[in-house]
């Protein structure tokens, strides 16, 4: 006899002795069952849609609070700006509560930097004599290398190479021209000329050398060129010891040179370091100078980073190199002092005084002006109230406000499908938005005071008469306002009675706040929500018990009906062959 059992094979066999489809009842029953999980889960869904919808209305009034937070202050409706009649001459900047007005400015003088510049020029010129003739192109002290080539004199050609001495030059300009020019160095002057009975014609397009330019030799129409500046220049990117500095520098002899500048210490090693290496040491360090070597006029210079009319202190401590650039020591530097600020306001004839280009209430005695003067001359300065910004956060608001409102609106509304039905929204009939929406409406409508300003009103912002948004229709209202009653403007958002910034603020900060509706309507849908999902685990599980108990009595009885159904096969069987014996 075969047994029926409660697994999947078995339920497959479902009738077979008996001949009843029990897994479609079993089904059905689970169905019925299962029937209550469907409203639950429509609940879920309305839950969770309120609470997304009151969610989004709190997003909302936070960014109405934010709003609010300039609104409500004071302080913002002091907000300046300073307008220079002349940009070419200053910039301005003016903060809260800066006085109204109009300042004029004369500056007779602007604030520039202190520069020590070297007394002699730092490199060392080409030759010491006029003998030029162990003086080679390639490691003379030009300020730029001179590059092999050729160029042209009077038409014709003189090429040369690196390995040319400068007399070598000399002398193929001499033969290139058939003697007709000479050329010459003068070891006092650091300087080239080249000589000639008629003028000398210097330069072609075709010139590949540079030679020419290098030495400082251009046309001037005459028989005679001469070198326009000293030839001889600093080499500033290799080691100290061969910079081409007319005088060599020296670190004392141990490696551990050193100079002070404004206090601080900068040390050197004439080995490791280059002229430039020391130059960016002092420029990076806190001594408060620019380090630069100007080669076209070969002077080292230090320029102070803070303007006005202060000096540069420096000292050589071991070496010399401050003494061997020119700055300081025997040859001494020259101090091209830094010159102040100076000024006349408003037609004063006190002359005042500021050790940078900036005028600041401290000279001035304008109380948050700031005027950043950029050459001589004449100009003013208008202060005013900084309307465009307050105009544009009140715009904001109104913006802000009409979004919240539309969104109650849209969730609170009824409307029609395609049918004809009506749809309810997911907060229709919810006092609390509504209420809500009545309390914010009631708010802005407010008029708290008499007179010019006495609502929003006054400002060209009217509410609709439709719905809960209002309308900033009147743009010259609430301009004309902020130019001609801006103290009245600020108090209908700032006092701190009747404001309607700041009772709205409240009123949010109450409404949004840790015990406030909002978070308790949301915490309140949150357990619905989870109520709700319990209840369906409960159910499910309820019901995956109860099919297993129906399953199971099922399949005995399908079991029952097999053994029926066998042992009546066996009477069949018995009782006929009884009969044929």
């Amino acid at each position: 006899m075969a047994t029926v059992t409660s697994n999947s094979a078995g339920t497959q066999l479902s009738g077979l002795a008996s001949g009843l489809d029990w897994t479609s009842i079993i089904d059905n029953l689970v169905t019925i069952e299962r029937a209550p999980e469907t409203l639950l889960n429509t609940q879920i869904n309305t839950y969770t849609n309120k609470k997304s919808d009151w969610t989004q209305i709190g997003t909302d009034l936070t960014k109405l609070t934010t709003d609010l937070t300039n609104l409500k202050d004071p302080s913002f409706f002091s907000n300046r700006t300073a307008t220079p009649s002349d940009t070419t001459l200053a910039s301005a900047q003016a903060t809260a509560g800066t006085p109204n007005g109009t300042y004029n400015f004369e500056v007779t003088q602007i604030a520039t930097a202190a520069v020590q510049q070297s007394a002699i020029e730092g490199g060392k010129a080409l030759s010491a004599t006029s003998d030029v003739s162990k003086v080679v192109l390639s490691s003379a002290g030009f300020a730029t290398p001179i590059t092999a080539g050729n160029f042209t004199v009077n038409g014709n050609i003189v090429t040369i190479a690196t390995t040319d001495t400068l007399q070598s030059v000399f002398d193929k300009i001499s033969t290139a021209t058939s003697g007709a020019v000479t050329g010459s160095y003068d070891p006092a002057k650091d300087e080239i000329s080249l000589n000639s009975s008629s003028p000398i014609v210097l330069g072609s397009s075709n010139d590949t050398s540079n030679f020419l330019q290098v030495a400082d030799l251009f046309n001037n129409g005459s028989g005679a060129i001469t070198s326009t500046s000293a030839l001889g220049s600093v080499n500033q990117y290799a080691a100290l010891t061969s910079s081409n500095l007319t005088t060599t520098v020296s670190d004392g002899g141990g490696g551990n040179g050193s100079l002070i500048i404004n206090g601080v210490n900068i040390n050197y090693n004439v080995k490791n370091d280059s002229i430039n290496d020391v130059l960016q040491r002092i420029t990076d360090s806190t001594a408060g100078v620019t380090a630069t070597y100007d080669s076209l006029n070969n002077r080292f210079s230090l320029t102070n980073k803070t303007l006005g009319n202060i000096g540069i202190s420096l000292n050589d401590v071991t070496g010399n190199f401050l003494a061997a650039t020119g700055l300081a020591g025997t040859a001494g530097g020259t101090l091209l002092g830094g010159t102040n600020l100076q000024y006349k306001l408003n037609g004063g004839t006190t002359l005042l005084t500021s050790q940078t280009n900036q005028i600041t209430s401290g000279t001035s005695g304008v109380t948050g002006l700031t005027v950043n003067a950029l050459k001589v001359g004449t100009f003013s300065v208008t202060v005013a109230a900084d309307t465009s910004k307050i105009s544009s956060a009140i715009s904001g608001f109104v913006s802000d406000y009409n979004s919240l409102q539309s969104f109650i609106s849209s969730k609170t509304a009824t409307t029609k499908d395609a049918n004809g039905n009506t749809v309810a929204g997911d907060l229709t009939g919810n006092l609390d938005a509504e209420g809500l929406a009545n309390s914010l409406r009631s708010l802005v409508d407010a008029v708290p005071f008499s007179g010019a300003v006495s609502s929003l009103d006054s400002l060209g912002i009217q509410s609709n008469g439709t719905d809960n948004t209002l309308a900033l229709s009147d743009t010259t209202t609430l301009n004309n306002a902020l130019a001609n009653n801006l103290e009245k403007v600020k108090a209908l958002f700032t006092d701190s009675t009747s404001g309607i910034g700041t009772k709205l603020d409240s009123f949010i900060s109450n409404f949004n706040g840790i015990n406030g509706p909002l978070n308790n309507l949301t915490s309140s849908l949150a357990k619905e929500i989870t109520t709700n999902n319990n209840t369906i685990t409960t159910l499910e599980a309820k019901i995956t018990q109860d099919k297993a108990r129906i399953t199971q009595e099922f399949v005995n009885y399908e079991n029952v009906a097999s053994s029926t159904s066998s042992q009546k096969s066996y009477l069949t069987s018995f009782f006929s062959s009884s009969s044929s014996s």
